[in-house]
């Protein structure tokens, strides 16, 4: 399998990022860490290698990225306004920066490469920036696989709110879009996975997923959303289990 590390300079968080791209061609995957976590992790906790067959097929190539989560979703303690501006800008850092070097590095493998659309995917809070990037920005991404992810912003702000807060919680902005908003159209046409257990750690993730059910219902806006069993916890090896089985069907 081919990998290949990345570190250049984001102009938008003034630091130099990091990220890992696996395979060599394939429809692009850009893959957020979970909460507070780091572009090594998808293959440290064993999920690249539940799709390296694809990967080594040329039918996928993933792309994991870095987060800035304890300066911004995770920073409780910190200046809440300064947070949002944090997270803001690694949402400028993503579809500015990094998202212009994910088409250009598929392309050399790809004679053109996939510059349809980027899919999503992450577990936990990883699927929460996963199904978030995809829903701002359907015009650059074309689905998403959200596994065990949490749509709101309550549980790492609590009662503060601002302009940013609202644009990065899908249950916000999905539930003040209208119906005709241009942007239903197009995600009607995206690949939508939500996914989570019914186990252990998960109950705040149930109700949020059902949620976001209830709101892209209302819009019919098609989407595969997938609760799992009771034994189904909130942990790596059911993410292993659960990656692979969407990907085989969805990309």
């Amino acid at each position: 399998m081919k990998k290949e590390w990345f570190k250049e300079y984001s102009e938008c968080l003034n630091r130099d990022m990091e990220f890992m791209v696996y395979g060599h061609a394939g429809q692009p995957i850009l893959v957020f860490p979970a909460q507070d976590g780091r572009y090594f992790d998808f293959e440290n906790f064993g999920m690249v290698q539940t799709v390296e067959h694809l990967i080594d097929e040329g039918r996928i190539q993933l792309f994991c990225c870095d987060s800035i989560d304890p300066e911004s979703w995770s920073g409780k303690g910190l200046d809440p306004r300064h947070r949002t501006y944090m997270m803001e800008q690694w949402y400028y850092y993503i579809v500015n920066e990094l998202v212009p070097r994910i088409f250009e590095i598929n392309s050399y493998g790809n004679g053109g490469g996939y510059a349809d659309g980027i899919f999503t995917t992450g577990c936990s809070m990883g699927a929460t920036h996963a199904a978030n990037f995809m829903f701002r920005r359907p015009d650059i991404f074309k689905g998403t696989i959200a596994l065990s992810g949490y749509y709101d912003s309550d549980l790492f702000f609590d009662d503060y709110h601002d302009d940013i807060i609202y644009r990065n919680s899908p249950i916000q902005y999905l539930h003040g879009m209208s119906y005709d908003h241009p942007y239903v159209d197009m995600y009607r046409h995206c690949k939508i996975v939500l996914c989570c257990g019914q186990g252990a750690w998960e109950d705040d993730m149930i109700r949020s997923t059902a949620r976001m059910k209830e709101l892209l219902e209302y819009k019919d806006i098609p989407a595969w959303i997938d609760f799992w069993g009771n034994d189904v916890n909130h942990d790596w090896d059911w993410w292993q289990v659960q990656f692979p089985y969407f990907v085989e069907r969805v990309i």
